[in-house]
């Protein structure tokens, strides 16, 4: 039988242009990303002030991530079966639709929980159907040697907007209310849309060939590959080990700051800009020296930074020193983010990296809120400072594990044997 995907792997698009390109495609996602966030925040914000439940904000975060989770199975595969330029504009214009949508019910003096849940599984199924798709088109535009540099510049503006985006929410939905931001997520939506219209994307033959395997064909061997090929597994692991391990007890801080340092709300102010001020320099300083850095120390070196920080932290009884700390994890998580996703961009063959950040989009998307699930509750049992010296020194552990284990040797020699996005190597047989 003919191999659908042989000639592809060697598939390179020409880079004409490309920093236009660039330049104009994180504008316009800057743009729609800057609207998504004003909506996050003003959703949360009426939700809680309308209902001051924490069943309603559980299920709101049940119907924001679950959707997500559970379509990036399916948007892996369309996104190296279809034309991903066209999958990130259907996607958004039908969260901007169902967002224009939900504006003109409240207009109307219509505001049911239920309308406003059905329209955050909408967003979350959109955003699992670009998340795969935007990951795999950057290489489309952009050559391998400047990936990491692109993803820094990218990972720092998003950052940037995590800073202004809350600040941007709270002046608007004071004076307009929900309604008002909804608006906004509209037009920046349409403004983003017709940017992103404009950049000429190559078009892999794999997506016009019309003897390509079965959408469940392309699922299977899209999980064999994500599952054997031992570089992108142990990627895989370590992405679920840190949201697991990090990001979930990351999320407690703001509760240690509060039973240990006070409830003051310039507290959790300073606490927030430190760690955003430190992801907006992490991206910027990855922009400038990532490219110079090798992928796969920087993620394992990060990973161990992640696990001693907890653990200071946990023992840590200087309130300034704990902003520090705050702001140094802000540092590190560009440079293992970037990393990691460069690494992927860097090694997995064009027609199958829709399929691998589809998997990856799982995994981020389910192991934040399995950690917080199981932290959540002890930490009403035990201490934030417990949970965060154990699950630091556990990362660690792992970290060290993930090296030395044969697992881990096997996808360092991967990782140094790969020349480029064709490479098979570390693929068991």
């Amino acid at each position: 039988m003919t191999d659908p995907t042989k000639g592809l792997a060697s598939e390179q698009p020409v880079f004409l242009g490309w920093k236009k390109k660039v330049a104009v495609f994180l504008v316009g996602q800057t743009i729609t990303t800057f609207g998504s966030m004003l909506v996050q925040y003003a959703i949360m914000w009426h939700l809680t002030l309308t209902t001051k439940s924490g069943v309603v904000l559980a299920l709101a975060a049940v119907f924001g991530f679950l959707p997500q989770a559970v379509v990036s199975v399916f948007a892996g595969v369309w996104a190296d079966r279809l034309n991903r330029k066209v999958m990130i504009i259907i996607s958004d214009s039908a969260i901007a639709l169902a967002t224009f949508g939900l504006a003109l019910m409240m207009l109307s003096g219509v505001d049911d929980l239920w309308l406003i849940f059905l329209v955050m599984a909408v967003r979350s199924a959109g955003a699992g159907v670009q998340m795969p798709a935007i990951s795999a088109l950057l290489p489309q535009i952009v050559p391998t040697d400047k990936l990491m540099r692109v993803n820094g510049i990218n990972s720092s503006v998003q950052s940037s907007l995590m800073l202004v985006a809350p600040v941007a929410a709270a002046g608007v939905y004071a004076s307009f209310s929900l309604v008002g931001i909804l608006f906004i997520d509209v037009v920046t939506a349409v403004i983003g849309l017709s940017l992103l219209a404009t950049v000429a994307v190559p078009t892999l033959s794999r997506v016009s060939n019309l003897e390509k395997p079965t959408y469940f064909a392309d699922l299977k061997e899209g999980v064999q590959y994500t599952f054997t090929h031992d570089l992108v597994r142990w990627v895989m692991v370590i992405f679920g080990i840190v949201f697991l391990l990090v990001v979930a007890p990351s999320n407690l801080s703001p509760l240690m700051l509060v039973r240990s340092f006070g409830s003051d709300v310039w507290m959790l102010t300073v606490l927030e800009l430190s760690f955003g001020i430190g992801m907006v320099l992490g991206g910027a300083l990855m922009a400038v020296i990532g490219s110079k850095l090798d992928r796969l120390s920087t993620i394992i070196g990060t990973s161990i930074a992640f696990g001693v920080l907890a653990i200071i932290m946990g023992f840590t009884t200087n309130l300034i020193f704990f902003f520090g700390l705050f702001f140094l994890i802000g540092i590190t998580v560009p440079a293992f983010s970037t990393s990691a996703m460069t690494l992927l961009q860097e090694t997995v063959e064009p027609e199958r990296q829709g399929r691998v950040f589809g998997f990856l989009g799982i995994v981020m998307a389910l192991a934040m809120p399995i950690g917080m699930a199981v932290l959540g509750p002890l930490a009403d049992v035990v201490s934030v400072e417990s949970l965060l010296i154990v699950t630091g020194a556990a990362t660690v552990v792992i970290a060290v594990l993930a090296v030395l284990l044969p697992a881990g040797k096997r996808a360092i020699a991967a990782a140094h044997s790969s020349t480029g996005p064709a490479v098979e190597a570390g693929k068991e047989h």
